[in-house]
Order: C-alpha cells, then structure tokens, then sequence
C-alpha cells in the first residue's frame, strides 16, 4: 500500500538586492489581523507540491526521514525563492517526480497591498530528477555572487552551480562533490579562512536496500527502524580550490576516523578563536563538536566540553540543531531536538567551548517529552531583542493513539513555539498554547524548516515541510510592530554573503545582541543569510551602529544605520578597528 500526501507551500519576500543602498522595507500582507503569533498564507499565495514519501509495506527507512526545503535568493532580484526536496519510491527512482524550485514574484496590489505569487521553474532552470531527496543547503562556491544550492539524497548527492542567468547546471561530477553514501545534512563553511565556501556533508546510516531489516512496533505490527539497526558512516569535509572544484580532505582533516549518524550540522566559532567549527548531531550516538585547529584539523571536543551526551550522560536522538548566543554573553549556544521520551536540550557556552545543559532548568524539558523534534530554529519573534525557539515535530515511529483512531499514516505531531519571558539574568521560556485556527494546532509529520524575512517586513517568518503532507509557508503577524534593524555582510558589490562573519549591536539600554551569516542549521535546510535585530520599542534612537567581525580577524564599525531596513555591509568600506 502506498501513502500519498499532498504538499503544498508558498513563500514570499522582498530585500535589498545587493548593492550597498538600503531598502525601505515596510509592505505587508493583506489579511485580517490574526490572533495568533503566524498566520499561514500556502493556500492564498496559490502554489501546490505533492510531495511522495514513497511509504511502502516493507517500511524503508529513508522514508520516514525527508525532507528539507531552502530559503535563497536564487535569481539575485532580492527576494527569497523557494527549493523543495523531493522523495520517491526507493524501489523505483526514476519515478521520483523531482525536487521543485519555485521563483517568488511578489507583486503589488492597486491599493499598495503585497500580493504573493510563486511560479514553478524547475524546468526552465534546467533541474532536472536526481535521487531521493533528503536535505538542501546553500552556499556560493565560485564567489560570483550567485548562490549555489547541496542537494543531499538517499543515494548520490548533488551540486547545482548556479549561472545566473536563470539556470542551474549540475557539477557534481567535474567539481568533485560526489558522494553515494545516504547523506542527511550538509552545511557551506569557511574552514581556513580564505574566502571560499567549503563543504560538509553528514552521512546518516549504513541502510541498503540489501541490508533492509523488519523491525516492528510494541503490538507486533511492521513499523521503521531505529537508528541502532544500522552501522555508522564517516561524514565528508571537501575543500574549495577557489576555481569551481574541490579536494575530499575527509581523511586528512580527522572525520573520517570517527564514524557517525548524523542528521543534523551547524557551524559557528564555538571557542572564539576566530576559525569557524563544526558541531554534529547524532542519531543515537555521541554527538561530536570538531574545533578547527587552523591547520586543516579538526578535534572532536565534544565529550570532555559536556556537549556529547545529555545532564545524564546519555546519548540522545539527535535530529535538528541551532546556534545563537541565547543568554547575550558573546558567545553561541547550542540546541537540539530529539526523539519522543527524550527532552530536547539546550547546552549553555560557558565561553570557551565548554557546555553545561540547561534544558530542564530554563523550561524547555518536560514539554518536549511526548513529541520527536526535527526543524528548529532561535528567531525573535516579536522584535523585542529576546530569542524564542521554535520545534517543528513528527514521530519516527508509529503513534499508538492515531493507529486506534484508524489513521492511514499514524506519525502527526503538533509543533511547538517557546517565548523567551527572560527578566535580565533570570532567562526563561514558556511553551505557547496555541488556539483553535492557529497553525500551532495542527498535527502533521513535520521535518526541515527554513527560516527567513519572508514577506521582508522586518521579522521572521519559516517554511515547514511535512513527510507525506502539506508543506506551509506562516508569516509572522507581531514581530514588525517593533522596531528592527536588518543587515546583509557581503565580501564585494557583487559578491556573496560572508558565512562566518558576525554583527553585533549595542543599544541605548547597554544591551549587545549577536548574530552570525550561515545558511545551514535546522534539519536539512537553507535558510535567509541576512542578519535581523530587533530592538523593540525603543525611543530616542533613529539609527544604530553595527559592529563586525569578519573571519580573517578584521573588524568594523558601520554608523549611524537608519531602522526598518535592510543594509549591505560591504567588506573594506566600514571604519576599520584595532
């Protein structure tokens, strides 16, 4: 028997396009003032994807995985396009109808309303079928200011280049990104600091259609695999040779002697040495934080900096995973989302790459216990400078009380949104309870989301993608009320983002709030590279001053930033500091 859900999905937005002007930002959406934090606009914005998992009596288990989705700016005219991945029958690939990329033509109303609008290119760009899709990260690998987007897959991989006249052109092959492996996350980088984007792929299971097993649920019924039926594979670091291929330094760089499960990756300068890390989430293993050591290494840290295993000394489901300096103290901290019966967690950087978990203790435990975690991601809702947290959710294994109310596929779960009610020192979330007709109320098999401004009025808004089901596009309806700043940190003109760079601003109030460029983190997902900072409601300040620190170690200042805007930071023409 074969499940079929529909998935559908639509997006919207509109940025500075990459020049160092700003962009008044400041359209919204026609629609009633909603009760809830997100409003979902899927259905209004008229795009429709149907999504096939390939769910089959046999239960392989690379279909309960996928998939992801990434949030780009594929044709540089300064909103976010949309790329969704795409399943298949693992049997029957070439059936696999195909990842889909969906231009956004935001247009205007006569009233001066937005009107969202997406038409499906996938053609017309040139992309074509390829495997069964599982993740999607997005990055620039050539430096011509066009973004290129890591299509990772149950099967071979792919690398679209991007041309920037409208199309995409496979070079997997000729660039030397090749992988067979079942690969889950992967992430663009910089490693040794030299302005090119390089690439880590995570390898989840050693799962072959000729190493299937049968595994089944409590009541004897056939249901998927845990991790622990399957062996380990080594992830993959592949070093950019800064003329459109790469070296595979797996080996030389320490990976490849550890072998891992990994569904989830997020980069970011854990130790604050200037060179950009890796940490890893695991599928019910170890996870593993890879401090770069400068010289083409990498040493895993993770057990003795207390980010390996949860306060018990446990390894834990591992899915998605973020990173943001979620206290204000300078530094990233790490989340991740796990299976049902574990918490998710929240490992606090003490500042030196070491971690003590605070999950319970900050009200993030007891409410994840029923559900299994995957998309995640620190947004401020609101604007008011606190982080909140979002979980998307969807079971890996069969829900007993859908499977008695004669559910065809028994895995839905509600998603989660956690408000930060931080008082100062004392930082605390509480979980929100959503009301009938709020998006929070809805149960699906939810897996990546991208995360981004989407309808570019100042907030952030995400994508969520269900196996099996519908993927929707919610736009965020409070955070714009407050004031915002919005930054993009480019190396030229017309170059690309610089993932790895941070911006930090102060306010009035003495507070410092930081934020990093990367695409990747969520569960298998691309999302916005630009910076946003919201600064609530604050009086006396019609402009800001930005500070940045670039990865080679150089730092800026760019003053007097208007509000309500995005601005692109070019490297070089800021106010150079000691």
């Amino acid at each position: 028997m074969r499940f079929i859900w529909l998935f559908v999905a639509a997006c919207v937005a509109a940025c500075d396009p990459g020049t160092n002007e700003t962009t008044d930002a400041t359209a919204a959406i026609s629609a009633p003032p909603p009760a809830t934090p997100f409003v979902d606009v899927t259905q209004s914005a008229g795009l429709i994807f149907t999504h096939d998992n390939g769910a089959s009596e046999q239960f392989y288990m690379p279909e309960i995985m996928g998939s992801g989705v990434a949030l780009f700016d594929a044709d540089n005219d300064g909103d976010l396009d949309l790329y969704l991945v795409q399943g298949g029958p693992l049997r029957d690939e070439a059936s696999s109808p195909g990842d889909r990329l969906l231009r956004n033509d935001l247009g205007t109303s006569v009233d001066g309303a937005s009107v969202l609008k997406f038409t499906d290119i996938t053609e017309s760009a040139g992309i074509s079928s390829g495997g069964i899709g599982m993740g999607v990260t997005s990055g620039d690998i050539d430096g011509d200011g066009h973004v290129d987007l890591y299509v990772t897959n149950f099967g071979a991989n792919r690398l679209l280049r991007n041309r920037g006249d409208g199309t995409f052109e496979d070079v997997t092959a000729t660039s030397g990104t090749a992988d067979e492996l079942w690969s889950v996350p992967a992430t663009f980088f910089d490693m040794d600091n030299d302005g090119d984007h390089d690439l880590f792929v995570g390898s989840y299971l050693d799962f072959r259609m000729a190493n299937h097993k049968d595994c089944f649920f409590a009541t004897g019924l056939a249901d998927y695999c845990g991790p622990h039926s399957y062996g380990s594979v080594p992830d993959r670091i592949f070093r950019n040779n800064g003329d459109g291929t790469f070296e595979d330094v797996s080996a030389a760089s320490g990976l490849r002697r550890v072998p891992s499960k990994a569904l989830g990756v997020i980069p970011g300068d854990f130790d604050g040495d200037g060179l950009t890390d890796l940490y890893v989430a695991n599928d019910g293993v170890a996870n593993q934080l890879w401090l770069n050591q400068g010289d083409g290494t990498f040493n895993d840290t993770a057990l003795m900096s207390g980010s390996a295993l949860n306060y018990e000394g446990s390894p834990e489901a591992s899915m998605g995973v973020d990173a943001a300096d979620v206290d204000g103290d300078g530094d990233e901290d790490l989340f991740m989302t796990h299976l049902r019966g574990e918490t998710n967690t929240l490992y606090m950087n003490r500042g030196d790459a070491t971690f003590e978990d605070r999950t319970i203790r900050l009200g993030l435990g007891a409410s994840s216990l029923p559900l299994t975690g995957f998309g995640t991601a620190w947004i401020d809702i609101d604007n008011d400078g606190q982080l909140d947290l979002l979980v998307v959710n969807g079971a890996v294994s069969i829900e007993e009380r859908l499977l008695a109310a004669g559910v065809p596929f028994p895995y839905q779960q509600p998603n989660q949104l956690f408000r930060n009610v931080s008082e100062g020192s004392d930082i605390r979330f509480e979980e929100y309870v959503a009301g009938d007709d709020d998006p929070f109320s809805i149960s699906e098999v939810s897996r990546g989301a991208a995360f981004g401004d989407i309808d570019n009025d100042g907030d952030t808004d995400f994508v969520v993608s269900n196996n099996g089901g519908s993927a929707r596009v919610l736009l965020n309806t409070s955070g714009q009320e407050s004031e915002w700043l919005g930054v993009r940190l480019l190396r030229g003109r017309d170059g690309s983002e610089v993932h790895g760079a941070t911006a930090s601003i102060t306010t009035a109030g003495g507070r410092t709030m930081l934020r990093g460029v990367r695409t990747s983190g969520s569960y298998a997902s691309a999302n916005d590279p630009r910076l946003l900072f919201g600064l609530g409601n604050i009086s006396g300040d019609s402009a800001v001053d930005v500070h940045v620190n670039w990865p080679d170690g150089a730092q800026e200042v760019f003053g007097s930033l208007d509000l309500r805007r995005y601005h692109s930071l070019i490297k070089g023409e800021g106010k150079a500091m000691p």
